[in-house]
């Protein structure tokens, strides 16, 4: 008879649990596809973080302000061992390299490079300055269905993401042809 060990991983010294972390991605302004190439680049660049796989880019018009270009979207899914709030910190420092503003009277406005963390394993957060899984991403078609693209299992609390995609209006996120992201 073999005996089954549960391993807390507390007791192991520096080990850190492995989550499964979705990144959304989007950009409308300057040159869109090499500022999400970038995005890609820099996360695949960060200690402690594996690019799993990076979805097809989308178009799709912007939210909450029409007045400006429409956006082109992406997921990546990563593993990692970095606490969330270490991965926000990540996202925020490469937006600002790529030059992005954020102006407090329209959070809805135009940006260059923008990177929202999405999901970090099961990790729940809320808190001033994260909340997990992202609160609106079960509404948000253009972070659903890239991440459906990639991933046929993705889950959120709201329910299974293809189910989520089913219910919506996704006429409006096309998917780019002839262009595509490179996972590093």
């Amino acid at each position: 008879m073999t005996e089954i060990f549960a391993i807390d991983v507390d007791t192991l010294g520096d080990l850190r649990p492995l989550n499964q972390v979705v990144f959304s991605l989007g950009s409308n302004e300057g040159d869109s596809v090499e500022n999400l190439q970038a995005a890609v680049d820099r996360l695949a660049e960060t200690p402690d973080v594996i690019v799993a796989d990076v979805s097809s880019i989308y178009c799709t018009a912007p939210v909450g302000n029409v007045d400006q270009p429409d956006f082109y979207n992406a997921v990546v899914i990563a593993d990692s061992t970095l606490e969330p709030l270490t991965l926000l910190q990540r996202c925020l420092a490469i937006e600002e390299a790529y030059g992005r503003v954020r102006d407090p009277d329209n959070p809805h406005g135009p940006r260059t490079l923008d990177i929202d963390l999405i999901q970090v394993g099961r990790r729940v957060s809320d808190t001033e300055e994260l909340t997990l899984p992202h609160p609106r991403a079960h509404e948000r078609a253009f972070v659903l269905v890239p991440w459906l693209e990639i991933d046929h299992r993705a889950e959120l609390p709201q329910g299974r993401v293809d189910d989520l995609v089913a219910t919506m209006d996704t006429s409006g996120v096309n998917k780019l042809t002839g262009v595509s992201l490179i996972k590093p």
